[in-house]
């Protein structure tokens, strides 16, 4: 098993724990380059709310989208998103990707401007 299969299995795992809850889910993805944030409906065919590092309007305020201080930008911005919808409670999906560097500094952003998770 190479990394990328094993980054999917575990994230096969915790999507269908949210899918049980039926919960509304923070999805977070990240490349070398850019993060990416998505809220997506419980019943997992709707995107709600999008942020990411590859935005035009982000992109022009930071000079690398890929370290931990784009990830909390990103963060911010889509608690923000996420409370102009009216969303105060998301599942947090890491995509099988460990709670580390760029996807914990994306969460805590989130949860410092009132997402909750």
């Amino acid at each position: 098993m190479n990394k990328k299969e094993a980054r999917v299995r575990r994230s096969r795992k915790t999507r269908a724990r949210i899918a049980e809850q039926r919960a509304t889910r923070l999805v977070v993805s990240r490349s070398n380059s850019h993060i990416y944030a998505q809220i997506i409906a419980p019943t997992g065919d709707k995107v709600l709310a999008a942020a990411s590092t590859a935005e035009a309007d982000v992109r022009k305020d930071m000079k690398n989208g890929g370290n931990k201080a784009a990830a909390a930008v990103i963060g911010k911005l889509i608690a923000d998103k996420a409370k102009a919808l009216g969303i105060e409670s998301v599942a947090f999906d890491r995509s099988g990707f460990r709670y580390h560097g760029r996807v914990q500094a994306l969460a805590d952003a989130a949860r410092e401007n009132g997402l909750k998770f």
